[in-house]
């Protein structure tokens, strides 16, 4: 019977190692698919926060809401002064992130 070589312990521990950031990484791919996957189907209402900025409707929605006629019970995260401009920079910021190698 052929006598098994012995291993070195270094290279099981190096595997195990490499075994658990490949698993990692793996997981961590998965879920950036699926956070592209979103984003990409989020083009329309990109748009429409672009399109909302720019228009004049923005800064009339604000106005109201600064003059006190929007209902408290109204949810308006997208009249903060600066959150949905910064929001449209961090995308175009992904957009260019994404666009390089």
């Amino acid at each position: 019977m052929k006598k098994k070589k012995s291993l070195d312990r270094s290279v099981i521990s190096r595997i195990e190692e490499m075994e658990n950031a490949f698993n990692k990484i793996v997981g961590i791919v998965k879920r950036l698919q699926e956070d592209l996957d979103s984003f990409n189907c989020a083009g329309e209402e990109i748009n429409k926060l672009e399109n909302y900025l720019s228009s004049g409707d923005w800064l009339k929605d604000f106005e109201a809401d600064e003059a006190g006629l929007i209902p408290e019970e109204i949810k308006r995260g997208v009249l903060s002064e600066d959150g949905l401009y910064d929001l449209l920079h961090e995308i175009d910021s992904l957009r260019s992130t994404m666009n390089t190698d």
